[in-house]
Parts: C-alpha cells; sequence; structure tokens
C-alpha cells in the first residue's frame, strides 16, 4: 500500500491520500468502514452512560484484562 501522507504550508500533516485499489480493498475487508463516523444510537449512549455510571459506583469491579484472560485460559 502506498499512502500519502498531505500536510499544510507549516509542514503540518492534514490528511492521507488512499490510492483507490488500496481503498476499495480496505471497503472489503472492513464493509462498515464509511459508517465508522456516524454517532452512536441513543440506546447505547444510554447503556454506556449507565455503565460508567455502575463503575463510579463500585470502582473494585474493574479488574485487569490479564485476570480475565488468565481466567478464561484455565476454563479450557
Amino acid at each position: 500500500m502506498k499512502l500519502q501522507v498531505l500536510e499544510d504550508s507549516k509542514g503540518k500533516q492534514t490528511g492521507v491520500f488512499v490510492p483507490i485499489e488500496d481503498w476499495t480493498l480496505i471497503k472489503n475487508s472492513y464493509p462498515d468502514i464509511e459508517t465508522l463516523d456516524q454517532d452512536l444510537p441513543q440506546w447505547e449512549k444510554d447503556l454506556i452512560d449507565k455503565r460508567l455510571e455502575a463503575i463510579q459506583k463500585n470502582p473494585q469491579r474493574l479488574r485487569p484484562i490479564s485476570e480475565l484472560l488468565d481466567e478464561l485460559n484455565r476454563k479450557v
């Protein structure tokens, strides 16, 4: 993949040019890629807010992901 980084007159990176052939391959691998910038539906936002509130009330419930992976490996 031959990407080109676009810069403004001050040399600040402002974007990336992806050749159309590569973009087509990306879209075939990730069909929802063009919808990723859409807002979450309200029900998802509400669910996230509810989970964040539960974490604030009971932060000791959070555990490192390594503990979960260890637990899952023990069950295999």
